[in-house]
């Protein structure tokens, strides 16, 4: 600090407590000047500036939050730290504090030796020499970015938040106690970064989805905050692991698959592009599962990863939205004579938000996911409860909960059915009632709002939020037909993420009546208007009227989301090159004739500061050490290093990291399987939802002919290979956990022969998952990328292989065709028969039988099928996925068979040479550019939201 004595305004109604202040500071070398009030501080504030302040909250006059945004507010004053202290100890009041600009709390009754300590660091900041600090710079804001400040940080939310010491601590508590001291130094930048977006009036994008698979975030936060040196440093002082504390985060049960992977990468590099955004979904209190494989079966178990509290999410019971269900309609006219709808009598929700701040890479943005658990309107009816029927006391409380429960209901059911409509309906009426909330902050005319508000649908899910926009202007704010039906077309964009038909969603119009009786009216009305132009456009064509009509005939009526989501947006986008081809000349073929300027590609890409920087250090460090850092921002500067590709030197530390991630994922399966893999065997991994068109059963007959090949022939040459799997069956998809428990038996079979020996090994890890693909990736050598051509919309799995060094064999599908295009066809492995060539042996009649027979090594291991060889104790248990083979084999699992075998032995002999097998993962790295999520969010903002990014777009 300076020779001066740091001067210390301390402000508190209550005499008795300004003493006791003054009693503690002065002798420790502290000026103390006081105020009874606020606006007696503000004024002493104004004329002679302190150099912290201790407020109170609680006064009388302008109360201690206000005397803060005011302080904060002013430019002269902004920097000056602020400290509550307050008896209020409530979550909502320390978030107030935060959001008026306050740098720390201390509770009443204060500890002396706190107030001490956390006075000393905040001046120790502020006496810092002036040269190091720029106010533009990114250690700009009032928290200590040092090790020192994190260690501070940790100790007093360990001892005052935790109530724990050294002695009791556990790696949960230092896991919780670290990310509140790094979520605190987040939550300036939030606040900061909010109040920038409200004071410029910014057009925002608003990115609703069922699903973001956002992981565990400490790690991500750190890294994007750029405290990795200082956050480790401070845990070897500290002495705890900072590893254990880290694994000790749950990964948030928030999302299933490549969906959810896309929105949490989409959301990165949102914030890290500087584009004002918003994430919205569902608060689920329950993942999907956990899954469990016992006797080679899928079991489900439920992920209550909410178990232990979260500490990057903030409640805002104050935002709480009441969504409505049922009920009925009637109508009435105005004192103006128009014509106007009412929906009453209905059965009400409350939707409560949670906020979690996403931090942009080093950029001082921290954008906000905004996640909606249900409540009760009414938690306990004390009337059943006092005359004993305590089920029905409860029961409006768990049933209205039941909506944010769990992640996908089972929908075999009619009330499962019911409730997965009941939850889309409830949080994309809740964000809708959120954005207008927002919009209405600084604006007056619904005119402008697609001027303000960009709503991209992350697939049909959130559909409904077309209608329930239409259903506001229109019922609350009066606004004719025409207008909002301009403002909805002009705000909304919808991404399609299927190729198939059958996969796209449907709901049963007596189901929309009873739930959403005026949104129901509402469809129709827009069917209505949109086939009476489509008829004009197309006069006697009434087929093509059925078939693009919203409601579906039939018994009973559907309702056909993605039609409402094309016809109510004024952008529909494929996410790659193949796929937007698909959903132009197939799928939506009419509506691509009727809107061609609608239909847009935006091939997938994956968030590189995740899936290398943060789960691959190694490969990163020495990316870094050859070509700069520069890539972690721009990922295309990664194209330097294909002039690194013949460089011994580095092609050497290139294989050193392979192998050591290979080492590490090892002993995962060791401590998880009890199975001893080889790191210098081929790590073959497929891991993703499990589906049949994603062909996991045709690696497992792969994997089935290499143990035949093996057997027949020991002595030969051969490549040794470790097969590893993961991946989770919806509870409900019979054959999809039936193909798990076939790749289990197989895996019993090759691991337990002991002729096969290091040769090969079958693994499947359970329970896949964000965290666990952080550990995969990086040890892959080659990526399975096998769904049949045309089924598969893009896929992400692929890029994160890539772009984590391994060679990718696979169909001429989805993304597989662009990076095939990247690399060049001889850093790539592609196989199989492609779209053009299914179709011609469909229009001909595709027999599967011709090529069993025609395949000695397939009809062999379907011999050993038949006669349960890989199930002995279970006959005839793998008969269900033979039938589909025989008869149809929709997903062309035997026509494909004998080509990926010999292109699997391919990648065997390329393997076996490894300075050819390193200089194509090396390329395969360097040429992942194109595949970063902020090229693809790029390509959104400008293209569809048409918002302009910090970092010019």
């Amino acid at each position: 600090m300076t020779d001066k004595k740091p001067k210390i305004l301390c402000v508190d109604d209550e005499p008795k407590n300004l003493e006791l202040l003054e009693a503690l500071l002065v002798p420790r070398g502290y000026d103390v000047i006081m105020a009874v009030n606020g606006s007696e501080a503000l004024t002493k504030v104004a004329l002679d500036p302190p150099d912290l302040i201790l407020l109170d909250v609680m006064m009388p006059g302008l109360n201690g939050y206000e005397v803060c945004k005011k302080i904060k507010s002013t430019k002269e004053t902004q920097f000056l730290p602020v400290v509550m202290i307050t008896s209020l100890t409530g979550e909502e009041e320390r978030i107030k504090g935060l959001e008026a600009g306050c740098d720390d709390f201390i509770s009443k009754p204060f500890d002396k030796t706190e107030l001490s300590t956390r006075v000393k660091s905040l001046l120790r900041i502020k006496f810092l020499p002036q040269s190091k600090i720029d106010v533009n710079s990114w250690f700009n804001i009032g928290k200590d970015m040092s090790k020192d400040g994190i260690k501070h940080s940790f100790l007093a939310t360990r001892e005052y938040s935790l109530a724990k010491d050294q002695y009791s601590v556990t790696p949960d508590d230092n896991f919780m106690a670290l990310a509140i001291a790094i979520r605190d130094r987040l939550i300036e930048r939030w606040i900061n970064t909010q109040q920038k977006y409200h004071k410029e009036n910014v057009k925002r994008a608003y990115y609703l989805s069922l699903e973001f698979l956002i992981g565990r975030l400490l790690g991500s936060n750190v890294l994007n905050l750029g405290l990795g040196n200082q956050t480790k440093l401070a845990a070897e002082e500290l002495g705890f692991d900072l590893e254990e504390a880290q694994n000790s985060e749950q990964d948030a049960g928030l999302g299933n698959g490549g969906l959810g992977r896309l929105a949490a990468c989409f959301l990165d590099s949102m914030a890290t592009q500087g584009i004002p955004a918003n994430g919205y979904g569902i608060r689920y209190e329950y993942g999907i599962f956990n899954q469990k494989i016992i006797n080679g079966y899928q079991t489900e178990y439920p992920d209550a990863w909410l178990a232990k509290g979260n500490p990057w999410e903030f409640p805002r019971i104050e935002r709480t939205v009441k969504v409505r269900f049922g009920g009925r309609t009637f109508m009435f006219h105005d004192e103006k004579g128009t014509l106007r709808v009412k929906w009453v009598d209905t059965e009400d929700v409350l939707a409560v938000p949670y906020y979690i701040p996403v931090v942009g890479y080093k950029n001082d943005i921290v954008n906000t996911l905004q996640l909606w658990s249900a409540r009760s309107t009414a938690d306990f009816d004390l009337k059943y409860f006092n005359e004993g029927d305590y089920e029905r006391a409860v029961y409006s409380k768990v049933f209205s909960e039941n909506i944010s429960k769990v992640l996908y209901p089972r929908d075999s059911s009619s009330q499962g059915k019911e409730l997965r409509l009941k939850q889309e309906y409830f949080f994309t009426a809740a964000s809708i009632s959120d954005i207008i909330r927002r919009f209405k902050e600084d604006n007056s005319d619904f005119k402008s709002f697609p001027d303000k508000v960009a709503i991209q649908l992350n697939d049909t899910h959130p559909s409904l939020a077309i209608v329930e926009l239409m259903r506001i202007l229109i019922d609350e704010e009066n606004l004719d037909w025409d207008t909002v039906w301009d403002i909805t077309v002009r705000t909304f964009g919808y991404t399609n993420h299927t190729v198939m038909s059958e996969a796209l969603e449907c709901w049963s119009v007596p189901s929309f009546e009873r739930l959403l009786p005026r949104h129901t009216q509402l469809i129709y009305e827009i069917n209505t208007r949109f086939l009476k132009d489509v008829a004009t456009r197309y006069p006697q064509d009434t087929d093509r009227l059925r078939r693009m009509s919203i409601i579906e005939e039939g018994y009973p009526n559907k309702v056909r989301m993605a039609n409402l989501a094309i016809i109510g947006s004024h952008s529909v986008n494929g996410v790659s090159e193949l796929h937007t081809k698909l959903i132009k000349e197939q799928l939506f073929k009419d509506f691509y004739e009727l809107f061609p300027e609608r239909f847009n590609n935006k091939t997938n890409g994956i968030t590189q500061r995740r899936w290398l920087q943060k789960s691959n250090p190694k490969l990163s460090e020495l990316i870094t050490a050859a070509i700069g850092n520069t890539w972690v921002s721009d990922l295309y500067e990664l194209e330097k290093l294909t002039a690194l590709k013949d460089d011994s030197n580095f092609c050497k530390s290139w294989q050193w990291v392979k192998k050591t991630n290979k080492k590490y994922l090892a002993e995962y399966i060791y401590k998880t399987t009890d199975i001893r893999v080889n790191p210098d065997s081929v790590f073959d991994i497929q891991v993703k939802r499990f589906h049949e068109y994603k062909r996991q059963f045709l690696f497992g007959l792969y994997i089935a002919s290499q143990y035949l090949r093996v057997k027949n022939n020991p002595r030969a040459s051969f490549v040794p290979r470790t097969f590893i799997v993961a991946g989770k069956a919806a509870p409900g998809y019979f054959m999809a956990k039936l193909i798990i428990k076939f790749i289990n038996s197989i895996a019993d079979v090759v691991n337990s022969d002991k002729e096969i020996g290091d040769k090969l090994k079958v693994v499947f890890l359970e329970n896949y998952r964000v965290s666990l693909a952080e550990l995969i990736f990086p040890a892959s050598d080659l990526s399975e990328q096998i769904s049949t051509a045309g089924t598969e919309a893009s896929g992400t799995g692929c890029m994160k292989f890539m772009m984590n060094g391994a060679l990718t064999i696979g169909t001429y599908d989805g993304a597989n065709i662009e990076m095939a295009e990247a690399v060049g066809e001889g850093n790539i492995i592609i196989f199989g028969l492609r779209l053009e060539e299914i179709e011609k042996i469909l229009a001909s009649g595709y027999n599967p039988q011709d090529y069993i027979n025609r395949s000695m090594v397939l009809k062999e291991i379907i011999g050993l099928i038949q006669n349960n060889f890989f199930s002995p104790d279970q006959p005839n248990l793998f008969a269900p996925i033979l039938d589909s083979l025989f008869c149809g084999d929709r997903y062309f699992v035997c026509a494909d068979f004998d080509d990926y075998c010999a292109k699997q032995e391919k990648a065997s002999r390329l393997y076996a040479d490894k300075k050819e097998w390193t200089k194509k993962s090396i390329i395969n790295v360097a040429r992942s550019g194109r595949f970063s999520s902020d090229r693809t969010i790029k390509e959104y903002a400008k293209d569809i939201w048409n918002i302009p990014c910090a970092h010019s777009c």
